[in-house]
């Protein structure tokens, strides 16, 4: 692991280590998941950004599924 020096606002540093206390971890803990939980959503985010890029570039149809309407069940019959 590699040490990192950060400067943070003194109410975010008092949330997060009243947090961890409640969690039984480390401040250092807490903030290696959360990093890691960010970039998960980071990249998340791109995945969906370039999803609907895509779909702006190359719309869907009009009768592009409809081929599986027939195959609907929705359980009520």
């Amino acid at each position: 692991m590699k040490t990192v020096q950060m400067t943070l606002d003194e109410d975010l540093v008092k949330e997060v280590d009243r947090v961890s206390k409640d969690l039984h971890t480390t401040r250092s803990a807490f903030t290696r998941k959360a990093l890691r939980e960010a970039l998960v959503r980071y990249k998340l985010d791109i995945l969906e950004i370039k999803h609907r890029e895509g779909y702006q570039r190359h719309p869907v149809a009009d009768d592009e599924f409809s081929v599986w309407e027939s195959e609907q069940d929705w359980g009520d019959a």
